[in-house]
């Protein structure tokens, strides 16, 4: 069958999931459990179909009573069951069970595995499509740890038998994938969609962990799921892991700030500590329920052509150094980003941003493939109480500092640009230390790369002595002009 995704796979021919599941079934070394919970026995079903499924399944199981399963797996402290601890503890048991119950003596060379999911699928008003969460943890040496892989799936279909069938087979692509092309991370990425299509579901999170997958940065596949178009947003925390949007985002104040960051700078530390202090004091603003988010877009990673990993794995370097949440996205256009936030929280939202990105939200290119242009856009932008908070420019020829009282918008723009002004919707970030607005971040990333003096005092506190360590975006001691 042949497939294709968006980014730069090619259409390529990839085997059937009755092929994968043969091959596994016919590898006399790999040998373990299906637990799943939510949608059927779907992925066990397509191994026993196969053939030779003796050798390959120990056990397959469905605990749907909710007492069954807490019997077996614990009960969770949120009481919940189709989550990431949930699977963790599904994936956990099972291996421990295996371990427990067959001799390593009897089987020195078997390659134990444990697959689970725990799904809910389209409920019978059709109003929620369905989610789930996905792993295996599995050896690949008997004298090794275990490895895992774990995913997070919303469903596109609006049919649950549809649904299941998808589940099965993206089963089959990821156990498939863990034990042939473990080499391949990015590889193994791309397989989970064989014999699926972005239509059939997103994925929007993966981890890898383990012994054979030390030295994957988790920050990297989460860009190959957005490269692929495998789904619209990624988010990471400080730590490097990956971090599930809708987890995060859920019933929260939103205050999203924009940029290159490529490096972060004074300025965009400024914008974020003043947008900051705006956005909690505003009403019904809780800062124990509010999240504060980075966001590049993947057209910004793009700029040159193309995505240059180590480029962006230095801009997240020093956005996790500072503790802050990243998110990447494909939304170039702000009423975009603000939908997508809408599907988890109908709180608070703000935008904190420079006035070259405000200047471009009223410009009416951006639009021309919306049918109501940009009065839709707009509608979309702020039919909830949205903030913008406006960062200002200094305008070097003039001399002049560029905020919402002095700002120029097209002239077919004005009486739009009055209308939101005025009804309060963008905010101006006051109390600005001038010293910093004509910092740069293509200047500072020039001055690096040409080993110039001076670029330090441009970065927050310690960003400077992690780019030196690091040798981030291209410094080099050797370059250092004296």
């Amino acid at each position: 069958m042949a497939i294709s995704l968006k980014g730069d796979q090619k259409i390529s021919s990839v085997p059937t999931t009755k092929s994968k599941a043969l091959r596994i079934n016919l590898n006399s070394d790999i040998y373990g459990t299906f637990s799943e919970i939510g949608a059927g026995q779907e992925t066990a079903r397509n191994f026993f179909r196969s053939g030779a499924a003796s050798g390959t399944i120990a056990k397959a199981m469905s605990a749907y009573d909710k007492d069954f399963s807490d019997a077996i797996y614990g009960v969770e402290d949120d009481k919940r069951y189709v989550t990431q601890p949930r699977l963790k503890k599904m994936l956990g048991h099972e291996i421990d069970l295996i371990e427990d119950r067959l001799s390593r003596q009897k089987h020195p060379d078997k390659l134990f595995f444990s697959y689970a999911n725990t799904v809910t699928t389209i409920d019978f008003a059709k109003k929620f499509k369905g989610h789930g969460w996905v792993g295996i943890r599995f050896q690949l040496d008997p004298l090794e740890g275990y490895n895992e892989i774990i995913l997070h799936l919303r469903f596109k279909e609006t049919d649950a038998r549809l649904q299941q069938e998808t589940l099965g087979v993206l089963g089959v692509n990821l156990i498939y994938g863990a034990f042939y092309l473990n080499d391949n991370p990015k590889e193994l990425v791309k397989s989970f969609y064989h014999n699926l299509s972005n239509d059939q579901l997103e994925i929007d999170m993966i981890n890898f962990s383990g012994p054979r997958f030390m030295y994957v940065d988790n920050r990297l596949m989460s860009l190959q799921l957005l490269k692929n178009g495998m789904t619209n947003a990624v988010m990471f925390g400080p730590d490097g892991n990956n971090l599930l949007p809708a987890q995060v985002l859920y019933k929260k104040n939103i205050l999203a700030l924009r940029g290159s960051f490529r490096p972060v700078t004074k300025v965009n530390m400024d914008m974020f500590e003043k947008s900051k202090k705006l956005f909690l004091d505003e009403k019904k603003v809780d800062e124990s329920k509010t999240q504060i988010i980075f966001e590049i877009t993947l057209s910004n990673l793009t700029a040159e052509g193309k995505i240059n990993e180590r480029d962006f794995l230095d801009r997240a370097e020093l956005l996790c150094s500072l503790g802050q949440n990243v998110m990447i996205t494909s939304f170039q256009q702000y009423f975009k980003l603000v939908e997508y936030f809408s599907e988890f929280t109908k709180e608070r939202m703000g935008l904190a941003m420079g006035v070259n990105n405000l200047i471009q939200i009223f410009d009416e290119k951006y639009y021309r493939n919306l049918s109501g242009g940009i009065l839709e856009a707009f509608g979309k932008l702020f039919y909830r109480d949205l903030k913008v908070y406006m960062y200002p420019y200094h305008d070097q020829k003039s001399g002049e500092y560029i905020n919402s009282e002095n700002l120029k918008v097209h002239p077919r723009m004005k009486e739009l640009y009055k209308f939101f002004k005025n009804n309060g919707r963008l905010i101006n970030i006051d109390n600005i230390d001038k010293d910093i607005l004509d910092i740069f971040s293509r200047t500072v990333l020039k001055m690096i790369i040409n080993g110039e003096k001076g670029w330090e005092e441009m970065l927050p506190e310690g960003i400077p002595e992690i780019i030196k360590q690091k040798r981030l975006f291209g410094y080099s001691r050797t370059k250092v002009k004296k």
